[in-house]
């Protein structure tokens, strides 16, 4: 991503009639497939287009067909209701005349309510975990491609125990906790902080069920992609801030791998979300 945009910028979408819209992939040409956080982000953004003075609570979404990052995606928006507390959106969004994605959202008026949470598990503070740069850099083959040792990811990720995909991974317990945050200013729109926050909240969920099998995304032969993707939002918070990422794969079986995770704000320990995701990885099977 160009140093000189932000991640807010390159997901805005143009408005193409009173339900439609379109959108970009950042970075294109160094992709072979879209991001699925991208999709889920840029929906959400255009289920927002159609909502005044509430504010989204869950988004339930599946992948359908693997993205094409060279050409625009069409999002498209039925408003499906709007009720006195509460205003329900879908979201299809379309390439080569085809879904690749849907997204349901609600979206809630402000409320006052019975409150409680799980506290946030203990972890070692962000300001002492390695960034996942300098993990790049650390841990990087000989000869290894420069630009992804390199790339400015506009979300700066640590992970607690310090591991990477690699190519010959050691097998790990089913839970990893992953410091991460907005790298770029976002601003005072709380619908952007909750945007950004759902396109990171894919970056690592996966690579929780992956863990306790000693493969990597570098695997030869190994298969892994989103199938689906839940999202909770219980409380409003910067992005800009540090937050903690608990993640946990209670199963995996018939080639998926299920995964849980709670966002907790570093600063108070507040639970602000929750993920859950069901994702494919299998090993392709060798022709005979």
């Amino acid at each position: 991503m160009d140093t000189t945009q932000t991640l807010a910028g390159t997901l805005k979408l143009e408005r193409l009639e009173v339900n439609l819209f379109r959108g970009t992939t950042p970075d294109a040409d160094q992709r072979q497939r879209i991001y699925g956080g991208q999709v889920i982000a840029q929906s959400l953004l255009a289920a927002y287009e159609t909502v005044e003075a509430r504010i989204c609570h869950s988004l339930h979404c599946y992948f359908i067909r693997p993205g094409d990052p060279s050409i625009p995606i069409i999002f498209e928006v039925d408003r499906s209701r709007d009720g006195g507390s509460f205003t329900t959106r879908r979201v299809i969004a379309v390439q080569h005349g085809q879904q690749i994605f849907n997204l349901a959202a609600s979206f809630q008026a402000a409320e006052e309510g019975f409150e409680h949470q799980a506290p946030m598990p203990t972890a070692p503070g962000w300001e002492t975990v390695e960034s996942d740069a300098e993990l790049r850099r650390r841990q990087a083959a000989p000869r290894e491609d420069e630009d992804w040792i390199d790339r400015n990811e506009p979300i700066e990720m640590r992970r607690v125990d310090g591991r990477l995909d690699v190519p010959a991974p050691e097998p790990r317990e089913p839970n990893q906790q992953v410091w991460f945050r907005a790298r770029d200013p976002i601003g005072d729109d709380p619908h952007m902080h909750q945007v950004l926050m759902a396109y990171a909240s894919d970056m690592s969920l996966l690579g929780t069920a992956i863990r306790p099998h000693g493969v990597s995304w570098r695997t030869p032969g190994f298969q892994s992609a989103s199938l689906d993707h839940a999202m909770w939002f219980h409380r409003p918070t910067n992005f800009n801030e540090w937050h903690l990422y608990a993640q946990e794969s209670p199963s995996a079986s018939g080639g998926r791998g299920f995964n849980q995770g709670s966002i907790y704000r570093a600063s108070d320990g507040v639970l602000v979300a929750s993920c859950a995701q069901e994702g494919l990885m299998r090993m392709k099977r060798a022709k005979s």
